[in-house]
């Protein structure tokens, strides 16, 4: 064989095909995971981008400014801080979102865990029971708190009419002074209440029997069973719904703006209800932004403090 068929045999000579590493497969397969997932997170975050974290700077800016829609706005500092803090609605609205917020936690806290402990023991129609607890929070809060007027109704609301038809005296619920507070928070309750039961629900089913057949073997009742079993076992879960139920109770609005319009006398005018009022009959937004920054102060701190708290009573137990 000549030289130039040699060069020839060796230049068309297949050569053996390296096997690609398996790490660099790793890689390139957890970049393209890592690049998926980005994509998939992306049009969560700009949706949070545009409709919650813009507002939010856009409200802080706002605050310091003179702002009506269509007018440039004009850097006025710290006035609206001192007008909002002048104003007499102001005192009246912490001190109703404060109230109804305590009363909240008394009312409102206590009776979605009673349900899940009565739910999670049921042997039959479990599930037509969560059903009724939980349909509530299906219904249109503004459709909830209209069909809860007509029930407050003092003339033919349906809880005056069973109260004359038990011959007891009526009350002017949601237009009385004295009582207007506490309806709205039975409204609250009970429309918001079937979110929680189903927490607790799952929470409570994840407990181990064998700590329940443990206590009972010790001679532990019922209510004992529930204070050194169940209550420590779902802690973690009663104290981060304590913390979004006051979060939620501090931002009531809807109850006092459909049913009693911040009434009667200024009864159930809570801090957002106000901003409302600012914001949409003064025409105020400024002001209106300045009392959002004020709660989200507020809520920031004690949420910073909250969790502080439960995070040093969890290291020390």
């Amino acid at each position: 064989m000549t030289k130039t068929a040699e060069r020839l045999a060796a230049a068309v000579r297949i050569r053996p095909v390296k096997a690609p590493s398996p790490a660099r497969d790793r890689r390139r397969r957890r970049l393209t995971d890592h690049l998926r997932a980005y994509g998939f997170l992306l049009g969560g975050l700009v949706c949070f981008a545009l409709f919650s974290w813009y507002p939010a700077i856009r409200a802080v800016v706002i605050a310091f400014q003179k702002y009506t829609p269509g007018s440039d706005p004009e850097w006025v500092g710290t006035a609206n801080f001192t007008r909002v803090l002048n104003d007499p609605e102001f005192g009246a609205a912490w001190r109703n979102t404060l109230t109804f917020t305590l009363l909240a936690l008394l009312i409102g806290f206590a009776i979605p865990f009673v349900l899940a402990l009565v739910l999670n023991e049921l042997r039959h129609a479990k599930a037509f029971f969560r059903v009724v607890v939980y349909l509530p929070v299906m219904i249109p809060p503004v459709v909830s708190a209209l069909l809860w007027k007509w029930f407050y109704d003092p003339g033919a609301g349906l809880a005056n009419e069973a109260l004359r038809f038990l011959h007891l005296p009526t009350s002017n619920w949601s237009n009385g002074a004295d009582t207007a507070l506490v309806s709205l928070v039975v409204v609250a309750t009970w429309a918001n209440m079937g979110g929680t039961v189903l927490i607790y629900l799952a929470a409570l089913q994840s407990i181990p029997g064998e700590l329940y057949e443990a206590a009972e073997l010790d001679g532990a009742g019922l209510l004992q069973r529930i204070r050194h079993v169940t209550v420590p076992q779902t802690r973690f879960v009663i104290l981060m719904l304590m913390l979004l139920q006051i979060i939620a109770t501090m931002q009531v609005f809807t109850e006092p703006f459909v049913i009693t319009g911040g009434g009667p006398e200024n009864a159930t005018v809570t801090v957002l209800y106000l901003i409302y009022k600012y914001a949409f009959l003064y025409n105020d937004f400024g002001g209106a932004c300045a009392l959002s920054v004020m709660l989200l102060a507020l809520l920031g701190a004690f949420s910073a403090v909250y969790l502080r708290l439960t995070r040093s009573g969890e290291e020390a137990a």
